[in-house]
């Protein structure tokens, strides 16, 4: 059994390494949107639990779910690439639905606070409800950040390996 200080440290450059893989190495048109959220190991650091979500419908969340599992030997070869121990652990790929869970808990807070304000207009004068934001300027900002990184890579001459 490892000992917990070395179990994050390991479990942190695995999810670097990983989300480094994802992103910028697997070569797949499956892959979109995808985040690489945590990582737990066992005990005998001999499987790695790696969690990710997936920015789309559930069409590309099953894209994205089959392509990990294709790309499994990929990222778990360059994940020993960096690792320093004698076996490299087991990669299973899990989809992290705590965004999602957190949105919709977030929208079930907002109607009760909105529901408690009908009724009475002075309830909860302490708690700040920001307004909702349009859908548009979403895609007007997902655009931006998707030409800025465009430029990125232009003036660096590419992604750059961790």
């Amino acid at each position: 059994m490892a000992n917990a200080r070395t179990k994050a440290r390991i479990e942190a450059r695995i999810k670097e390494r990983a989300a480094y893989c994802v992103e910028f190495e697997l070569k797949d048109p499956r892959a979109a949107f995808v985040t690489v959220t945590r990582v737990e190991l066992t005990s005998d650091l001999g499987t790695a639990k790696i969690f990710y979500s997936v920015y789309g419908t559930e069409g590309e969340k099953s894209r994205v779910a089959h392509m990990l599992a294709d790309a499994t030997g990929f990222v778990r070869g360059r994940v020993g690439s960096v690792l320093k121990m004698r076996r490299i652990p087991r990669i299973a790929w899990f989809y992290d639905d705590s965004i999602e869970y957190a949105a919709k808990m977030d929208a079930a807070i907002r109607g009760a606070l909105e529901k408690d304000r009908a009724i009475n207009p002075d309830a909860h004068p302490d708690v700040v409800v920001p307004e909702e934001e349009d859908p548009a300027d979403d895609e007007v900002v997902d655009r931006e950040y998707l030409d800025y990184l465009d430029a990125t890579e232009e003036e660096e001459g590419g992604p750059r390996e961790p």
